[in-house]
């Protein structure tokens, strides 16, 4: 969320933040908002102030005996009492008009996000790994012959209906293997802590976030008012919601494995088939609690995490810096790990590793105490898939494929498997 007190300082810079996300100037109106909410607020002391005076007043005049001006000084204070809470509600609507409006403006991007209005306009910044020269049409992950017994969309179709999948046997195996390999080299090599979260939160947790309320379509509502998380970057980045730290225990690295759902509102037609896109999922999340003079050197150290797992299964990425008009509404710089698909033929997104800045502690009131003294100042936030798990699966099958129907798999993954190198085409391990 913005403060109010930057953009009164300097509309015009929040309005060129705004329109390089493609957004209309929307700075005067806030500040109209403001300085009406303001004025309320200053009404409302010096009705406060008026109706104390009368009051200390009140009680010399009736032991004055002035009858006329006892009742007199007991109706100002009556009228006073009734224009402070008038003018205190009042204020307490335009205040919180004004958070309504603030908690719906996306995040400023940083000074180097490249402008552009769509993912067309994103800029490379490296690539690790050469595609592999197949010496047959590679498939699609559902379409290999040794992944088919273990990857069932009917029976999904069956139980929950489009954009579900069950799992079996030697797949299944590798999808386990998979998110365990990601934890073991977080908290290992990475330096991340382990944490297990709930996957039901309270409003208030997604909308320190940023999911609500301008998303609310995207995730998933209980009748009671809880909320599936769409990704543990939820529950991981409220465990420090309302608190002050000292600054000594920043930065705090946490990663987690969790089950997400996403209602995919707006994919109408897109990825269809197999389990690219899907309603419920795993991933391995990584978020870090940073000072602001650290965030921008985390964001990179993330992204590196990210990119580990990738080389440590050997898997062909490319990074990229996604530009204004593609990045995220609570970024203000965000990385893209896109994985090579040779069943797609295309680079696909695997991870994206944003710094959201002070955005997300604003929402949470999240901040820290610097070890030089001084008022409390806002923590900064970081968030990254340390990677989707499916997805990572996906891009195992794919790579690995053989004419045969089989599959090979990298070396990482051997140990978590007992030894087993392959999936045969008949879909077993061995």
């Amino acid at each position: 969320m913005h403060d109010i007190r930057a953009i009164r300082d300097n509309p015009a810079a929040f309005d060129a933040a705004l329109a390089r996300r493609g957004l209309p100037p929307q700075a005067a109106d806030l500040l109209a908002l403001d300085e009406e909410r303001r004025a309320k607020i200053l009404a409302a002391e010096t009705a406060q102030a008026a109706q104390n005076a009368a009051s200390k007043e009140v009680g010399a005049a009736k032991a004055k005996g002035d009858t006329a001006e006892f009742e007199r000084l007991r109706a100002l204070v009556a009228e006073k009492k009734a224009e402070v809470a008038r003018l205190t509600e009042e204020a307490a609507a335009e205040d919180a008009r004004l958070r309504d409006l603030l908690l719906m403006i996306p995040n400023a991007p940083l000074p180097d996000v490249p402008d552009g209005p769509d993912e067309d306009h994103n800029v490379e910044l490296r690539r690790w790994g050469n595609p592999r020269n197949f010496a047959f049409a590679p498939r699609e992950h559902f379409e290999i012959p040794g992944v088919k017994p273990g990857m069932d969309f009917a029976t999904a179709a069956k139980l929950s209906g489009s954009r579900f999948t069950v799992l079996r046997g030697a797949v299944l195996r590798v999808h386990r293997a998979l998110g365990q390999l990601m934890l073991d080299t977080h908290v290992n090599e990475h330096d991340l802590t382990e944490t297990w979260t709930p996957v039901l939160v309270r409003p208030e947790m997604m909308l320190g976030t940023g999911q609500l309320p301008k998303f609310a379509e995207d995730s998933y509502e209980t009748t009671n008012g809880w909320w599936l998380v769409p990704t543990s970057e939820v529950t991981l980045t409220n465990t420090v919601n309302g608190e002050i730290l000292d600054e000594a225990a920043l930065p705090i690295r946490m990663t987690a494995l969790t089950q997400c759902f996403r209602s995919e509102a707006g994919s109408a037609g897109k990825d269809t088939s197999g389990m690219l896109r899907q309603h419920q999922f795993e991933k391995v999340e990584m978020v870090s609690i940073t000072t602001p003079e650290t965030s921008r050197a985390e964001h990179d150290r993330m992204t590196g995490c990210a990119e580990a797992i990738l080389q440590k299964l050997g898997l062909p990425y490319r990074v990229i810096v996604l530009c204004t008009g593609d990045m995220g509404f609570g970024a203000t710089r965000t990385h893209d790990l896109e994985v090579w698909l040779p069943g797609q033929n295309k680079y696909r997104e695997i991870s994206s590793v944003s710094v959201c800045g002070d955005f997300q502690a604003r929402r949470m009131n999240a901040r820290y105490r610097p070890q030089g003294g001084g008022k409390p100042e806002f923590v900064h936030t970081l968030n990254g898939s340390g990677l989707a798990v499916g997805r990572c699966l996906i891009a195992v099958l794919e790579n690995g494929q053989q004419a045969d129907g089989s599959v090979e798999l990298p070396a990482a993954l051997h140990p978590y498997l007992g030894g087993k190198t392959r999936i045969t085409a008949e879909g077993a391990l061995a």
